[in-house]
């Protein structure tokens, strides 16, 4: 892959992450920043890593798989690995300006 398909690539997952609510919140995951890290190489393969709003969220187990399985169905994503980190904490300053706003924290 060329780095102009990675990055058209890179562009259509996080439209595709955009489509993923926290249950509790109303804003997108990619918004309220519990994505940390997307990682590409050039057979298309993703390494996605994330947080969750707190260890003890009680969709710990189905976001991630949510994550995953519509990233699967992104056209040009050969494989996905999903790796699930609590460090650093997700906090409230690691949302975007459009889910402070839409919280209404700003």
């Amino acid at each position: 892959m060329t780095n102009e398909e990675i990055q058209e690539l890179q562009e259509r997952v996080i439209a595709t992450i955009k489509t993923v609510y926290d249950p509790e919140i109303p804003v997108d995951i990619w918004e309220l920043g519990l994505i940390y890290h997307l990682k590409f190489d050039l057979e298309g393969n993703l390494i996605v890593t994330m947080t969750l709003t707190s260890p003890m969220c009680p969709v710990a187990e189905s976001l991630p798989a949510e994550v995953e399985m519509k990233l699967r169905e992104v056209e040009g994503i050969n494989d996905v690995k999903i790796n699930l980190t609590f460090e650093p904490p997700w906090d409230k300053d690691m949302m975007s300006d459009v889910a402070q706003l839409e919280l209404g924290f700003m």
